[in-house]
């Protein structure tokens, strides 16, 4: 086994993406581009440990996918997460690299690692063909060079050459910054990197995301509480009572946020919104619903339609059901026709039937985004 750890970088915002899914969650089939990249680098060389950084909003949704890897939360800036991420590092050695480079080929790896003691920092780069301008002036290209990554840098060298608050976007530059050693090697233009939209061409050489389509049910169920406005599907039905909760206690949103998170695996809505957290108390919850919508469309879902039941015998839900369904559509991003509600009573049996509070239950059903 190598002396080399691999830190893969997934933390990022994409935020110059400005596609609906963020660059590492795109999906080829059924895996979403981050673990489709580290499993590929994985085959490519017997690493010691390999390390992912996350953005800490996705830290645990991304767990559920392997137990093979180390996860851990990434910070605001790539130079953060790797800080971060060095400080699990065991190994002499050490490779990082971008998850935006998703087709790095074997022949880099190889070479990155077969050079490693040869200076401080192993970096791969690419010729330019084009004419050069800097600053108004032709420069001679034969003296650019593209930097590319992964790279494979000394730990200690790069630990401390890390220590410092200058920003840095590659390894070599912060490791030259300290008067460190760097050994360029040929790098390949199919590392190029997924950065901008225009970019997507990068992945042509994989497959495109399948076609499941996936189904949560959520459920919740709330008491009345007198002297409280009420809230069901993010609008105010006009009676002298609400339902008592840490939040607002729209059963109905938080009955749709269990069947979102179900259908892509993400657990329940007390895992993200925990009702022993003060900042949630009395929330409206079409806040957390906004959440968990933009959550479900950066790792890389899109929703189909949803599917309401509200369970009452009081109050008439009839009359509010076209705003609610327009609202809900409006918070789903989706169009109004793809959000179905009904209502019926639990005919005066139970804790329902004797008019002492609410319950909802949703279907949801989700695919992944096609970003071909």
């Amino acid at each position: 086994m190598l002396n080399v750890t691999l830190i893969v970088l997934c933390a990022g915002n994409s935020n110059r993406f400005k596609l609906k899914a963020k660059k590492q969650w795109l999906r080829t089939d059924n895996m979403p581009l981050w673990l489709f990249v580290t499993n590929r680098l994985k085959e490519f060389s017997d690493f010691k440990d390999i390390i992912i950084t996350s953005n800490k909003n996705e830290l645990n949704y991304m767990k559920n996918f392997s137990d093979n890897y180390i996860f851990i939360e990434g910070g605001e800036t790539r130079q953060e997460s790797m800080t971060k991420a060095l400080d699990q590092v065991k190994t002499e050695y050490v490779m990082v690299t971008d998850v935006a480079r998703s087709c790095i080929p074997k022949e880099v790896i190889t070479e990155l690692i077969k050079n490693k003691d040869q200076a401080d920092c192993i970096v791969p780069t690419l010729d330019v063909s084009d004419t050069v301008i800097y600053k108004d002036d032709t420069i001679n290209r034969d003296e650019v060079k593209l930097i590319q990554t992964p790279q494979i840098s000394k730990t200690k060298v790069l630990k401390s050459a890390l220590q410092t608050e200058i920003e840095f976007t590659d390894d070599s530059s912060a490791i030259k910054n300290i008067g460190g050693s760097i050994k360029y090697i040929k790098g390949s233009v199919k590392s190029k990197k997924l950065t901008y939209e225009d970019d997507i061409d990068v992945l042509k050489s994989i497959n495109p995301p399948s076609t499941n389509v996936f189904t949560g049910i959520g459920f919740d169920i709330h008491p009345f509480e007198n002297n409280k406005k009420m809230f069901l599907g993010g609008i105010n039905i006009n009676v002298p009572y609400g339902f008592k909760a840490h939040s607002d206690g729209d059963v109905l949103i938080h009955s749709l946020i269990d069947a979102l998170l179900g259908a892509i695996g993400a657990g329940d809505i007390g895992e993200f919104f925990p009702d022993t957290d003060s900042a949630y108390k009395n929330i409206d919850s079409k806040i957390l619903l906004e959440d968990i919508v933009k959550f479900i469309y950066n790792v890389g879902y899109q929703l189909v339609n949803v599917d309401l039941s509200i369970i009452a015998q009081k109050p008439k839900i009839n009359p509010y059901k076209q705003e609610i369904k327009s609202t809900i559509a409006n918070l789903l991003n989706i169009e109004k026709q793809f959000v179905n509600i009904k209502a019926t009573t639990a005919e005066k049996l139970g804790f329902i039937g004797r008019e002492e509070g609410v319950a909802v239950q949703s279907i949801a059903t989700l695919k992944y985004y096609n970003w071909k």
